[in-house]
């Protein structure tokens, strides 16, 4: 059987991607890139035997011979490095978010069409079993017409925190804006209902306590109540918010269908409810039915419900040539994305509603074409926003050295037991002898 050859930047998030490749047959990990040095050095001992090639550098990187780049580093960084490794002739499974910038969603439309190039995004909460069934079941026409519906994605990072931003200031989780990670809570439901954005209204939480202590510079949590091209409505709730939640319902013109919730002991999104009838303008009664959503055997032992298995095996089959293969193309991103960016701009002119372009028109892009408009200095330019509409706060040194500490204190734990460990199997190793 072929093998597509796949190529991973990001050894922190790209394990279960690289995972993925070790398990299956149609697919093998020949190159892994990261710029943190000790990572790459970790990830070389447990791939100890197999012909992968190790960079720190990612332009030498796509230099190799591969078919496909996962992107699985920093979530400001996916477009560029997209960009580049299309146009060096290399497929894309880019990591959450595609773009940071108009700016970049216009380069990165032009370059997947220029280059004929696969672009897949991996939005993974799409693939977890309740918001993947409810796709099935809306295309289906269970649901009837969309009208109204609701995603949330609560995560309450604090006690990861070290972990994910190594007490760096510079880091991009420090200085995004509220509204910017909306395609865990967003995404499902353009993807269960394919329909488009066309406008968007943006509310952030100003009691940011929580963001703060963790180095945060953005409102601690942002909310997107978005139009949709039939006229439904959506509200997005995604941040910092204490108890964790991912939840999704969706209303149409026959009933309505919705996950379970996270923390209320029913199985959270594998459980799905549907209480929907045969009719459109009238209501009839009936039972909800509530069940479990099955998955292929060994999906669940992949990250996040199942949904990272997924999102690789439904890209590697489209590389193979399956034109079913249900992956994310860069327009259907760009729906996922852009109402988070202009959310922003909602809340920093006063919580108005604001156009959602359609990059889709190559018309509508040369308006957007310079637009760096962010919170990240290195990208935005001249055109750098505030980290928050109350201004861009000022955090203590003392915080990120806090984090810092905690996650120099987490590496040498990781460390003792790595060589905990290569001692057990030196000492299983020779007592075999």
């Amino acid at each position: 059987m072929k093998k597509v050859r796949i190529g991973v930047i990001g050894v922190g998030r790209g394990k279960s991607m690289i995972r993925y490749c070790a398990a299956v047959d149609n697919a093998e990990i020949v190159a892994i890139c990261d710029k943190w040095a000790e990572g790459l050095d970790m990830m070389k001992k447990k791939m100890t035997g197999r012909p992968i090639a190790y960079y720190t550098d990612y332009d030498e990187f796509l230099k190799h011979d591969m078919d496909a780049v996962v992107l699985a580093n920093y979530a400001t960084e996916h477009a560029p490095f997209a960009i580049k490794a299309m146009k060096a002739g290399k497929h894309v499974l880019s990591e959450v978010l595609p773009v940071q910038t108009m700016k970049e969603a216009v380069e990165l439309v032009e370059t997947v069409e220029e280059t004929g190039m696969i672009y897949a995004y991996a939005e993974n909460y799409c693939f977890m079993p309740a918001p993947r069934e409810m796709r099935r079941l809306y295309r289906e026409g269970k649901l009837g017409e969309f009208e109204y519906g609701e995603g949330e994605y609560a995560h309450n990072c604090e006690s990861i925190n070290a972990e994910i931003t190594y007490g760096d200031p510079d880091h991009w989780r420090n200085n995004t804006f509220s509204t910017f990670y909306c395609t865990h809570s967003l995404g499902p439901i353009v993807h269960i209902t394919g329909l488009r954005p066309v406008s968007v209204v943006g509310f952030e939480s100003l009691k940011t306590d929580r963001a703060r202590r963790m180095g945060r510079k953005r409102g601690q949590f942002g909310i997107e109540m978005v139009t949709l091209e039939n006229g439904g409505l959506v509200k997005s709730v995604h941040g910092d918010l204490y108890r964790n939640s991912i939840w999704y319902t969706l209303y149409g013109s026959k009933g309505r269908m919705e996950s379970a919730r996270e923390d209320a002991d029913n199985d959270g999104v594998y459980r799905l409810y549907v209480n929907c009838d045969e009719y459109s303008g009238e209501y009839a009664e009936r039972p909800v039915e509530s069940y479990l959503v099955d998955m292929e055997e060994g999906a669940d032992d992949f990250g996040h419900g199942g949904s990272d298995y997924y999102c690789m095996k439904h890209f590697i089959n489209r590389l193979l040539g399956d034109k079913t293969a249900e992956i994310i193309d860069v327009y259907e991103a760009l729906s996922m994305s852009l109402p988070g960016i202009f959310a922003y701009r909602s809340i920093l002119n006063g919580c108005v509603p604001i156009r959602i372009p359609d990059l889709r028109q190559k018309k509508v892009r040369d308006e957007f074409r310079n637009d760096t408009a962010c919170t990240i200095a290195s990208a935005a330019g001249d055109q750098l926003l505030p980290t928050c509409s109350a201004g861009t706060p000022r955090i203590d040194p003392s915080v990120y050295e806090a984090v810092r500490r905690q996650w120099l204190e987490i590496l040498r734990r990781r460390e003792e037991e790595a060589r905990s460990e290569e001692a057990e199997a030196l000492a299983r190793e020779k007592g075999a002898k």
